[in-house]
């Protein structure tokens, strides 16, 4: 039997260290192996006066990071287990850990970059997009909620593109992922080593800001959707209606709360208690049955869950504790 490849490959190239994702058949996706490995490295780098710099890619063409492993929350979930809260702590710690690291941080985001890719990538120093990328959080889809300090990163995009993204689960390609904050810098695919920086190309979703933040005003889903229908955004209307009732008014109550919160970690630390809770909805287990179980791609949702979704921020015990900046 060959051996099983290392999921993160550890290199150093002259004074900077370089952290690889090594999972390209499943795009990169991330596990707690994975971020157990990142951490261990991390904190062993902090000190190490050779290093002076990091930077995180993924393997293979297709993805930098496509997600956390959620087929093993959906094991975890249906088991009754505990592993996921262990799981998001030891992530959400990671990804806070990665945007106060006391070195530079580069991290290219080539190909796709969802979800927990999102919170290795979009929290680093310098945030490096090319022409495959696509970035998005699409927790909505599988009845979850951005998480991985991606409701800190939409609440501060600019105007309501950061709800619209967030609601309808989608994604955008460089020149909106910088007009966002998701990224900083544009480097065609074949500059990237050594980094040669471009002008990167024009954003789609930015020139459209007028009707979305004026459909996305407010805290009140029904209202956003009926100011969808009655506009340009019918075709995000019906998509947002495609996704968890539940998830979707978590969501949009997670932004606006975040939107008050005065630092990244504070974000993390709600959207721990948001994730703990979900763990025991109905719609995680059926959404990620859908799409990447069964992979029938047809959620049959519950009714929006009134009582989810007033509990949403309750305290869990324990909480997440990160050091505040």
């Amino acid at each position: 039997m060959e051996p099983t490849p290392d999921p993160v490959l550890v290199e150093r190239r002259g004074s900077t260290g370089v952290l690889i994702l090594n999972r390209p058949q499943t795009l990169n996706a991330l596990d707690a192996d994975m971020v157990a490995r990142l951490s261990e490295v991390l904190e062993q780098w902090r000190d190490d006066d050779a290093i002076e710099r990091v930077e995180l890619r993924g393997a293979g063409e297709r993805a930098f990071c496509a997600g956390g492993d959620v087929v093993a929350i959906w094991r975890d979930a249906r088991a009754g287990g505990t592993a996921s809260t262990e799981y998001w702590r030891a992530e959400y710690t990671l990804d806070a850990a990665i945007a106060r690291y006391p070195k530079p941080v580069v991290s290219v985001m080539h190909g796709l970059t969802l979800g927990g890719g999102i919170g290795l990538g979009a929290h680093a120093a310098t945030r490096v997009v090319t022409q495959s990328s696509r970035l998005g959080m699409p927790e909505v889809s599988i009845g979850f909620v951005p998480d991985v300090g991606g409701t800190w990163l939409l609440s501060r995009a600019p105007g309501e593109l950061g709800t619209h993204l967030a609601l309808t689960g989608g994604t955008v390609g460089p020149g909106d992922a910088i007009a966002l904050g998701l990224a900083d810098v544009y480097v065609p695919l074949d500059r990237l080593h050594p980094l040669e920086p471009a002008p990167p190309p024009q954003p789609e979703l930015l020139p459209q800001r007028d009707w979305i933040d004026e459909a996305y005003a407010g805290d009140d889903v029904g209202a956003i959707l009926a100011r969808l229908e009655a506009g340009p955004g019918a075709a995000a209307a019906e998509t947002i209606r495609s996704k968890s009732p539940t998830a979707v008014a978590v969501t949009l109550a997670s932004l606006r709360r975040a939107r008050e919160l005065p630092s990244l970690e504070a974000a993390l630390r709600q959207e721990h208690r948001v994730a703990v809770h979900a763990l025991t909805w109905p719609d995680l287990q059926e959404g990620i049955r859908a799409q990447l179980i069964d992979k029938d791609r047809s959620p049959r949702w519950a009714p929006l869950d009134e009582h989810a979704v007033a509990t949403a921020f309750d305290p869990v015990d324990p909480e997440l504790e990160l050091e505040q900046p």
